[in-house]
């Protein structure tokens, strides 16, 4: 039986290649001859799902807000904006003074030029510690470590959109994300908050967040290629363009302001591993396990958040092709995006689930569902580090 303290989404807010709002994103994924948008002309070899056109003027009416944003963060401001607006809660002071907010988020701009040099000189120096202490006092602006604050993003949502209640800001990459859902509804289980906003972006059209991934390896470089069918060639990430925010609240509170719940978060979990060879199956068995009873396998799907990173992913894809359960790769639609990227699967979730039926596969190795949605499983495996693991329920 539903309960007062469930979490109930009333907002989604979601911003990719495909468009802009719930809506635009199930037509995208629903359309006979889906096809996901990516950009292969701005950073070749690398494949990159871009920034759709936005009106930012529409959710940040100030120019001179919009200007001392960087992207990521325009991008953040806007998705929460869609999802104040849908949750009814934009422009109501009496909601937005006690709304707390909790933001997943990456460390903001560098500056590539000074990378770039300092990376060149490193090799032929006799010390390169001392010569990477030298040059990071005196190569980087005085005014970028203001820009690489974290919680920069939490600050321009309250400002623009009013939301001035608690606020945290998580980093921690995939992990971060999950970890912000996760947090929300155990505080609203707990009766220690009624109403967040939670949520994320990332926007990889930056040379330096290439270069980070680059010189891990973890990047695909060929053409672009499904989540799935990138394992049989050893896998790569093809990063993502996403905005994504979420209003969260207790049962009892939308239900007394009169507010629809699209979908009811019934469980976050979270954990991490050192990621030996069955470390992160072992975490998904038992985080499984704990929701036995809990969903009906025959009107479930798996929303999975995989990154594409090759052994991550090649372990999860083993792992769910036991749960004998419909699966779709939402980086397939989006492109991998860190901190949003379990959020973003969360809404897709959540979107299927109120719709009543999921989306066709989006590429041959997942299978068709010609049942009803009631419930959806989102996994969320991090590329490094980070196992996460939901239950969506219609509302």
């Amino acid at each position: 039986m539903p309960a007062e303290r469930d979490a109930v989404i009333t907002g989604i807010g979601l911003v990719s290649s495909l468009g802009e709002g719930g809506a635009a994103h199930l037509t995208a994924l629903r359309a006979d001859d889906f096809h996901p948008v990516i950009d292969t002309a701005s950073f070749p070899p690398y494949p990159l799902h871009p920034l759709p056109p936005i009106e930012f003027d529409r959710q940040i009416p100030k120019r001179g807000d919009q200007r001392q944003m960087e992207t990521w963060q325009r991008l953040g401001t806007y998705a929460a904006g869609l999802a104040l607006d849908q949750a009814g809660v934009k422009g109501q002071p009496a909601l937005l003074e006690r709304m707390d907010m909790i933001v997943a988020a990456g460390g903001g701009e560098r500056d590539p030029a000074a990378d770039a040099a300092i990376l060149t000189d490193l090799p032929g120096a006799a010390d390169p510690e001392s010569l990477l202490n030298r040059r990071l006092l005196s190569d980087l602006r005085p005014t970028l470590f203001l820009a690489q604050l974290s919680n920069l993003l939490a600050g321009n949502v309250s400002i623009v959109h009013g939301v001035v209640g608690g606020s945290r800001s998580f980093m921690g990459e995939e992990a971060a994300g999950a970890d912000a859902v996760r947090v929300a509804v155990a505080r609203i289980a707990a009766g220690q908050g009624e109403l967040f906003l939670v949520g994320g972006a990332y926007a990889p059209t930056r040379p330096e967040v290439l270069l980070h991934y680059e010189m891990a390896g973890q990047l695909w470089k060929r053409p672009w290629a499904p989540i799935w069918a990138r394992q049989d060639a050893g896998g790569g990430m093809v990063l993502g363009t996403v905005g994504c925010f979420l209003v969260i609240e207790s049962r009892a509170h939308a239900a007394a302001r009169g507010a629809a719940a699209m979908a009811t978060i019934d469980r976050v979990v979270t954990d991490r591993c050192r990621r030996r060879p069955g470390d992160a199956t072992a975490i998904a068995a038992r985080q499984v396990a704990a929701l036995e009873g809990h969903f009906d396998p025959a009107a479930t799907a798996v929303i999975s958040a995989a990154s594409g990173a090759a052994a991550p992913t090649a372990e999860e894809r083993a792992w769910l092709a036991g749960l004998g359960l419909p699966v779709r790769a939402a980086a397939t639609a989006l492109g991998h995006t860190i901190e949003p990227s379990f959020p973003a699967a969360l809404a897709l979730a959540a979107l299927s689930v109120h719709a009543g039926r999921l989306f066709p596969p989006l590429e041959a190795g997942e299978a068709p569902m010609d049942g009803p949605l009631r419930q959806a499983l989102v996994t969320g495996w991090g590329h490094w580090r980070g196992e996460s693991l939901g239950l969506v329920t219609a509302a």
